[in-house]
């Protein structure tokens, strides 16, 4: 059986073979698993690798594969099916393949398991209990298991008695590897259009195989939609993206996996980009083709690992995407949602429910760590005159501005759309027909017309100001740190559990004094601190510590409300 040394020698081989330049760079084994990309001397910057985009896996590979190719065309015309679909499926039958081109070099060398929670054993997926990951990978795994069985197994397996392996029987853990692949590991790249339609003009696409964005020239991990726990939606992977092609620059965005630039693991301050070379090979001399290059001013050691950054992404999307938290994340979140079911059992729920969605709100918000640079608690004896706006948007009505801008309004950390939206959600219904009064006056009087998303905004402000809204947000907030330390304690233990501490270490008296009972059942699990668990804990930790942060700006942020109201 081939070594690990040999497999990998062998790789490298197929990529120099096929185009790919690993200039002044190696890939090598991780110290703690994988491989990456290593500087192999010092080197002061340049261009690290160069990868033909003909050698991309991409939705036009897929089209263009010699075997099946025409069986996937008929799959994509159908219209049952997106690029991201199509290309999950022929990485499965690609790898199931095992003597296909990809499957004997390339798709060999990549994990066979990874760090994502679909992939968690049960003690570990414990530990996710009270996030908004723990269910949204149930709901996930759930459907992707009926898209397996509804779709994947027979397509996998027709295609596949195809090129002679009628006896390949698929399961569920083949696609969840190829979901896992495409999802870790591919890239959103800016390709020119005569290099996707070499001999077509420009035209609106039927399918989802390509995505209008904006290149920064910087590293870019495919991200999730625009939802998110920041940009997740978690509900499922197969998601249809924008069918745009950029008029302006005549650039095709197109998802695919790129060898070689696939193995550059991530660093949020990563010392290295990727860029997309033109027709002419004008900056790596390889026309058509991705080059992994130094950033400025930047020079690497032997032996140092070069990394990419796949963007600002707090723990909760990188360990939903790619398997892995950073500790102390500066680019954490934590979402806040106000179920709509909830909604429903209030009087008045369908006039709230219709100014919601004329105020175009959504009922989840995201609190981004760096909201806490500016608190509302450290800021509150600025005096009034410093902090007087044209706040509420609004003037010349004759209810608005009756109600005075509080002086500790510029300095309250939570998102505006939160606050109008919870200012909303918060009504009582002697405050929903004050809001309704004020805004007949404009239809029925000298302004006659009808009212805008801002007129309803401050008409809504005039009427409760922020207290409830307020009250709203410490509720939610309370709930949601109740739900993140049920069963798991709070911060400090989930800190002591990462620093290894057990009930052993523990005297009966230290353990009274310094802890619950409650707290104390969580260093009575002694169990193996796998890299999945100890991931999960560094997110659920992050999460409790966050929601306790913004809980406090909440309480301060209300008592001066009440304070001043």
């Amino acid at each position: 059986m081939a070594t690990c040394q040999d497999k990998l020698g062998s790789f490298v081989q197929w990529l120099q073979v096929n185009g790919i330049q690993l200039r002044g760079c190696k890939i090598r084994p991780c110290d703690l698993g994988g491989f990456g990309l290593y500087s192999e001397t010092d080197n002061n910057g340049g261009i690290l690798l160069v990868a033909p985009l003909r050698l991309a896996i991409t939705p036009m590979t897929v089209l263009q594969d010699p075997s099946l190719g025409p069986e996937y065309g008929k799959l994509f015309e159908e219209g049952d099916v997106d690029d991201r679909f199509l290309m999950i499926l022929f990485l499965l039958v690609e790898r199931a393949r095992e003597d296909s081109f990809w499957s004997l070099r390339y798709l060999d060398m990549l994990p066979s398991t990874f760090g994502t929670p679909l992939w968690f054993t049960d003690d570990e997926f414990s530990e996710l209990k009270g996030t908004a990951l723990y269910h949204a990978t149930k709901l996930q795994l759930k459907n992707l298991k009926a898209l397996f069985t509804e779709r994947v197994k027979q397509l996998a397996e027709t295609f596949l008695s195809y090129v002679g392996m009628p006896c390949r029987e698929i399961v569920f853990e083949d696609f969840l590897w190829a979901n896992s692949i495409f999802w870790t590991r591919a890239l959103n790249i800016p390709c020119s259009q005569s290099f996707v339609f070499p001999s077509q003009p420009p035209v609106q696409l039927e399918s989802g195989c390509l995505q209008e964005n904006h290149f920064n020239g910087s590293a870019s991990k495919i991200a999730t939609e625009d939802t998110s726990p920041a940009r997740s939606s978690y509900v499922s992977d197969t998601r249809d993206c924008a069918d745009i092609v950029s008029e302006q620059s005549s650039t095709v965005w197109v998802e695919g996996l790129v060898p070689g630039i696939d193995f550059c693991n991530h660093d949020p301050k990563g010392k290295a980009l990727w860029e997309v070379d033109d027709e002419n090979g004008s900056i790596s001399e390889v026309p058509f083709s991705m080059y992994l290059i130094a950033g400025p001013n930047v020079a690497f050691a032997a032996e140092e690992e070069i990394r990419i950054s796949y963007g600002n992404k707090g723990n909760e999307e990188l360990l939903y995407l790619y398997g892995f938290v950073i500790e102390n994340n500066p680019d954490d979140f934590i979402m806040v949602h106000y179920p709509k079911e909830a909604l429903q059992r209030f009087d008045c729920a369908e006039l709230k429910l219709q100014l919601l969605e004329e105020q175009k709100f959504q009922l989840r918000w995201l609190l981004h760590t760096s909201l806490l640079h500016k608190r509302v608690s450290s800021e509150s004896s600025l005096p009034l005159e410093a902090c007087k706006k044209d706040w509420s948007q609004m003037s010349g009505y004759s209810w608005s501005g009756h109600r005075k801008v509080p002086y500790y309004m510029d300095h309250l950390i939570f998102p505006e759309d939160l606050m109008a939206a919870l200012r909303t959600i918060s009504m009582q219904e002697d405050d929903v027909h004050g809001v309704i009064s004020l805004l007949t006056e404009l239809s029925e009087s000298g302004y006659r017309r009808q009212p805008s998303e801002e007129d309803i905004k401050a008409a809504i402000w005039e009427v409760c100001g922020n207290a409830g809204a307020l009250q709203l947000l410490v509720d939610l907030l309370t709930t949601k740190i109740m739900e993140l330390e049920e069963g798991s304690g709070t911060e400090a233990n989930d800190t002591a559990l990462l620093e290894g501490l057990s009930t052993t270490e523990f005297s009966p008296k230290e353990q009274q004094d310094g802890l619950s009972e409650h707290e104390c059942n969580i260093f009575e699990r002694k169990r193996p601190m796998t890299k999945n668990r100890y991931s999960a804990i560094v997110y659920r930790r992050g999460q409790k510590h966050l929601a306790c942060l913004f809980l406090k700006e909440a309480q301060d942020a209300l008592h001066l409300s009440l304070s001043e109201e």
